[in-house]
């Protein structure tokens, strides 16, 4: 590992900026005379317009401008939006919608933007937004996840949106028909609001018929290209930046409508137009997570072997199949097969549905924690039901050291894992020999405990290519440009040290560009847990070219043939010289030469395959079947990501992502009335976790190096919420089931479980 990374925790550099208020946040630094935007949205969830008057509010004071989409079609734009397709199992084309940048003729969600209104002050836009009259013949909103009802868009029968599957179904029909034992069971996972600290925002501007728009996103080549096609410009012509980013989670990776219309208005107006979304608003229009069921099977033979994996699964896709990119639905459903089991057939279908409650995407977190938790948990009712302890049923599974590289059904191949050793660390870790002990001195204080395991595995998506380029600078400073981008993961500190262990460059002045179409033509953006492996593996070739380079320029300076010349990871060395220059001395060398083709390197590299986090969370909550408070009371993460350049930021990826799914197993829930009206709409209503409901969480780093790339890595991202879901809900089923409670999903909200136990001592008598 010393010649990839020293693999030594490090403070983030980044974070003195952020904690004295320097931060460069697209609101922070949007031209201080830009005009202010604000949205008049759909208050219903399904509705035919038949009237739209912004006569009165483009009169109002203070407002320059107020645009419909009637507008932006007048104006020469292609207001559709970019949309991904899926294809059915038959072979025929799944729903192909088409979503308008801003309303057009029906409304299909609450919080559809509908009109844009521009003016001096926000408040003023917010008050000429009153004066827009909008009549509509409101139509039934479709709540369920079930085909049929009124019809939400001409294209998709029924308000399917596609029909997928994958696997070999007819093996795994009859692995099942074969099969000794079969356990079944319905999986709900409820719908969450990603809530990002800092709410979606962006602002516009045009100079010299170029534009620039400046977002706050996770990648800025996807929102350029949709500029280019709205536009019908040229890709020169178009500027996307993103500055500094306070969270994404996925949902900022994903396509919006307003960025469109807010460019629109500054090449109107001539003058530059900011938006911020508030925090109601982001609930209403962000893009949401999870919101699907399923029902998983397992087969087993008379050993407790798993024989074939059988999932039917309903998706909320909201209104819109929309968004750019590969479509989340294929990457989260070919994901759910994925498993640390060794399964010999495998079969998926999945329905998704059109609701008219939110957008696109049943999406949080890279899609691999409702993957996971499905197959956990239809794994922990097995162990039950067939009378076998948990985590010997996991161990009876598990694909063997000795079986690597391991293809599985679904096509994917694991280069390397542990499995076994991991899951013992785990029992050892967690002191799962003590739980007894535990429940029973609970016990006599009238509470339930109960232990829930879940072992997880997960791979890096998204692009496997990426760039690095490095610059040095006439000061003594060196920067980075890279193609991803941060949304607080401390990527400034994680590739700043990574080039530093390489280069022997101080840290303190290896400076990290990041998200700017202009200067960094190319680039994965950031998601699926792609970034510091694969952005580090570039880096790496990059450092490798710049070496070659200089020790060939080096040659003549010190006088000695370029094969007799190495570089320590600090100087270069020579036999016969007494010239030991650094990498910057080397620079400055080449730069008083002339030699500025020295100073900038640059290499793009692609993985040759995906590597596999995985590992096991252990926790243990506790249920006052009184009042039907549910407390996680001990929390252990035993992760398997490879070799760690940053140890520290690992673990906080993690603690970061086990609140998260701590969250929306026990507090979050995202509830709608009948007509599709968010009711959950604030914080007075929406339940964040807080810190009271999170206890201390150990983290062990246990690394089983990839063989996918050069450094060993395997990627952190979103690890900690694909363990949690399961693992906290596995415990709160464990916990409520010596209570006659048989079927427990999330979120575990007090008053939930406390009608779950009442129903089970109902059904026990």
């Amino acid at each position: 590992m010393e010649k990839f990374g020293k693999s030594q925790s490090a403070k983030r550099v980044e974070d003195v900026r952020f904690l004295t208020g320097a931060g460069r946040y697209v609101d922070d630094i949007a031209p201080a005379n830009a005009l202010f935007a604000y949205y008049f949205r759909s208050p219903i969830a399904h509705g035919v317009i038949t009237e739209l008057d912004v006569s009165d509010a483009r009169d109002a004071d203070g407002v320059e401008a107020v645009l419909t989409c009637a507008d932006l079609e007048a104006a020469g734009m292609n207001v559709a939006m970019a949309g991904a397709l899926v294809d059915n199992r038959d072979g025929t084309k799944g729903a192909a919608t088409m979503r308008p940048m801003l309303a057009q003729d029906r409304l299909r969600y609450v919080g559809e933007p509908i009109a844009l209104i521009v003016a001096e002050t926000l408040a003023q836009a917010r008050d000429a937004a009153e004066l827009i009259v909008l009549d509509y013949d409101e139509l039934p909103a479709k709540m369920d996840l079930v085909a049929g009802g009124e019809t939400l868009h001409d294209s998709a029968a029924d308000n399917v949106a596609f029909d997928w599957g994958m696997g070999d179904e007819a093996a795994t029909n009859a692995a099942f028909d074969a099969a000794a034992h079969v356990v079944s069971l319905d999986v709900g996972d409820n719908r969450v609001i990603v809530n990002s600290l800092e709410p979606r925002g962006c602002y516009a501007h045009w100079g010299d018929g170029r534009l620039h728009v400046a977002i706050n996103g996770q990648g800025v080549w996807v929102p350029k290209n949709a500029m280019v096609a709205a536009f019908g410009v040229g890709a020169d012509d178009v500027h996307v930046t993103n500055p500094d980013t306070g969270g994404g989670f996925g949902m900022k990776a994903m396509g919006y409508p307003e960025p469109f219309s807010v460019a629109q208005a500054a090449r109107q107006l001539g003058r530059p137009v900011r938006w911020m979304s508030e925090r109601t608003e982001a609930m209403l229009s962000d893009n949401g997570g999870r919101d699907l069921t399923s029902t998983a099977e397992l087969a087993f033979d008379e050993n407790h072997k798993i024989t074939a994996y059988r999932v039917h699964s309903h998706v909320n896709l909201g209104a819109y199949n929309s968004q750019f990119g590969q479509p989340i639905q294929t990457t989260l459903f070919s994901r759910v097969l994925m498993g640390v089991y060794d399964v010999q057939t495998t079969w998926l279908q999945v329905n998704g549905y059109f609701t008219n409650t939110v957008q696109v995407d049943a999406y949080r977190g890279a899609g691999r924690p409702e993957a996971i938790y499905v197959l956990e948990r239809v794994m922990d009712r097995a162990a039950r039901e067939l009378g076998i302890d948990p985590w010997e049923l996991r161990q009876i599974n598990f694909i063997k050291p000795d079986q690597f590289p391991y293809l599985a059904a679904t096509g994917e191949t694991y280069d390397v894992g542990d499995f076994p050793m991991l899951l013992n660390r785990a029992a050892e870790i967690a002191d799962r020999d003590g739980f007894e002990a535990r429940k029973a001195a609970d016990a006599k204080q009238g509470l339930l405990r109960g232990q829930g395991l879940c072992y997880y595995i997960e791979s890096i998506l998204g692009d496997p290519s990426e760039s690095a380029r490095v610059e040095f600078n006439d000061d003594g400073t060196v920067h980075i440009f890279v193609g991803t981008q941060s949304n607080g993961q401390g990527h400034e500190t994680v590739y700043a040290k990574f080039l530093s262990d390489q280069t022997g460059i101080p840290v303190d002045q290896i400076f990290v560009i990041q998200g700017d179409s202009d200067l960094i033509k190319q680039g994965g953006g950031t998601g699926g847990s792609r970034s510091v492996t694969v952005q580090n593996t570039a880096t790496l070739a990059t450092v490798s070219t710049m070496i070659d380079a200089f020790t060939a320029f080096l040659a003549d300076e010190m006088g000695v043939p370029a094969a007799e010349i190495s570089f320590d990871d600090e100087r270069f060395r020579a036999d016969g010289s007494n010239l030991t220059p650094t990498m910057l001395e080397v620079a400055d060398m080449a730069r008083q030469k002339g030699r500025d083709d020295l100073l900038v390197h640059e290499e793009r590299t692609t993985l040759p395959a995906r590597s596999f986090p995985n590992g096991a969370h252990v926790t243990e909550v506790v249920v006052d079947p009184d009042t039907g408070v549910v407390t996680t009371d001990r929390y252990f993460v035993i992760d398997d990501f490879g070799n760690l350049i940053n140890p520290m930021l690992a673990e906080g990826q993690v603690h970061g992502g086990v609140v998260q799914g701590i969250g929306q197993a026990v507090t979050e829930h995202v509830v709608y009335d009948e007509d599709g009206q968010l009711l959950t709409a604030t914080f007075m209503d929406y339940a964040l976790p807080r810190a009271e409901d999170v206890p201390n969480i150990n983290f062990t780093s246990v690394p089983v190096p990839s063989t996918a790339n050069i450094m060993g890595m395997k990627g952190c991202g979103e690890a900690g919420t694909v363990g949690a879901l399961a693992a906290v809900a596995n415990a709160v089923q464990d916990a409520l089931w010596e209570r006659g409670v048989r079927q427990a999903d999330m979120p575990f909200t007090p008053h939930k479980v406390w009608e779950l136990l009442k129903d089970g001592r109902i059904a026990a008598e």
